[in-house]
């Protein structure tokens, strides 16, 4: 396993450095440092108090916590949602309520996992595509099997 250095800098007095739970986990758990309440299907860009400096090369991954989803249908919208290498502003998590009641994030609390991940971009050019086995084969076009 390879570690790499990734700065944060505290923007908020509460904010906390994002953390692995246990060796070998692939996110780091990020805190919300505001209190906020979503009504079921509502959204909000919950606050970490945190910004970042990511190598050229590199994005960060913003993850759902297992545990929020499945006891109470809490998701990051833009799963996953990336911060790019050039972003040094405040990370913000995009979360919605997709459960049946209101639910409370309250300061401190994990709120949503950080994976670090490399970047390739790609030389986007027009030209002729090749043909392949499934064509233009869209949604739904291998069965439901």
């Amino acid at each position: 396993m390879q570690n790499i250095k990734i700065n944060f800098q505290k923007l908020h007095p509460e904010a906390q450095i994002p953390s692995y739970a246990h060796l070998g986990d692939a996110g780091a758990d990020v805190y919300a440092v505001a209190e906020v309440t979503l009504q079921p299907l509502d959204r909000a860009a919950i606050p970490t108090g945190l910004a970042v400096d990511i190598p050229l090369g590199y994005e960060i991954q913003v993850r759902p916590k297992s545990g929020l989803a499945l006891k109470h249908g809490i998701t990051v919208l833009n799963s996953p949602g990336t911060v790019d290498a050039g972003y040094r502003g405040e990370i913000q998590v995009i979360v919605v309520n997709l459960g049946k009641e209101p639910y409370t994030f309250t300061k401190g609390q994990k709120i949503a996992q950080l994976v670090l991940k490399t970047v390739v971009q790609a030389d986007y050019v027009e030209g002729v595509l090749g043909s392949s086995d499934r064509g233009t084969g869209g949604f739904g076009s291998t069965g439901l099997k």
